[in-house]
């Protein structure tokens, strides 16, 4: 009999495609993760082809993975007919970007402190992995702010977030002088944003390449630290500021009179194929009232 354990194992081996990366997903050794393609392979014969850099599906692999992912689909459905009318008890699954996650995720305790049979589940991810969760069934609510198409899904406008300009507090901003002064705290999405609202805010400048690089971090939650310390200016969405804990350190530069926000759309996103769980109707309904 083929372990479930091993057919997650597998799956998600071959979805991140590193033996290493699986481990971290799965909260494993690596060593575990070893053994469990290896029980399979005693079975089934070879699976993968092991290459430096990547990872090749034999035909027995392919076939596998399919049998892995229905065997997933047949779980997630027979859980959700048996459990899914209920909303105070079961896992809620939910699986965003970090801003968006920020604010989310205090939210969903909360939930659960009123309903302590709920069990909440939160990811921070980037879009690409958000998308293959919710297609996987790892989670049965996902949130976006690039929108996807996918037959497969079911997307839904949910929120929109300004991106805000934010610098230390008593710091002025003129002109993009100011901003080359105080130099520019980088983050995964920071170029993005900051080029987006940049040039609204200064038209005809010479982009946001131009100016000198102060600092960087990939931790949502540690960006505005350095803005907080002097050490330079950000652009991050609404929720991300508000969810820093020092606001007396740091100032939200507003846009000039006249002027728009720039806002970015966040996506709502559940498998097409069936209705939601009245756990996650009653997560949206509550979050959307509680934001």
């Amino acid at each position: 009999m083929l372990q479930p354990q091993w057919l997650r194992t597998f799956r998600t081996l071959v979805s991140v495609g590193n033996f290493t990366r699986t481990a971290e997903r799965l909260d494993l050794t690596q060593a575990a993760v070893s053994q469990h393609v290896r029980q399979l392979e005693t079975r089934l014969g070879t699976l993968l082809i092991r290459h430096p850099r990547k990872i090749e599906l034999t035909p027995a692999g392919h076939a596998l993975l399919d049998f892995a992912r229905e065997m997933e689909t047949a779980e997630q459905r027979l859980t959700q007919r048996l459990a899914g009318n209920e909303d105070s008890h079961g896992d809620i699954r939910l699986i965003t970007p970090g801003s968006i996650g920020l604010a989310i995720y205090p939210r969903l305790l909360a939930l659960q402190q009123e309903s302590p049979g709920l069990n909440v589940h939160h990811r921070f991810a980037p879009t690409r992995e958000v998308v293959e969760a919710v297609l996987e069934n790892r989670f049965e609510l996902g949130i976006v702010t690039l929108k996807p198409d996918d037959p497969r899904l079911s997307v839904t406008e949910w929120a929109r977030e300004p991106l805000e300009l934010v610098v230390p507090a008593g710091v002025e901003i003129h002109d993009w002088g100011d901003l080359e002064t105080l130099g520019f705290i980088d983050h995964p999405d920071g170029q993005d944003m900051a080029s987006r609202l940049l040039s609204r805010r200064f038209p005809g400048n010479p982009g946001i390449s131009s100016l000198p690089r102060s600092g960087s971090t990939n931790q949502i939650s540690l960006i505005l630290e350095p803005v907080a310390r002097g050490l330079g200016f950000s652009v991050v969405p609404r929720h991300a500021r508000e969810a820093f804990p020092d606001h007396q350190a740091i100032r939200v530069v507003p846009p000039p009179e006249g002027s728009t926000e720039v806002v970015d759309t966040l996506w709502l996103l559940t498998r097409a194929e069936w209705p939601l769980s009245a756990r996650a109707r009653r997560v949206l309904e509550y979050l959307k009232a509680s934001l």
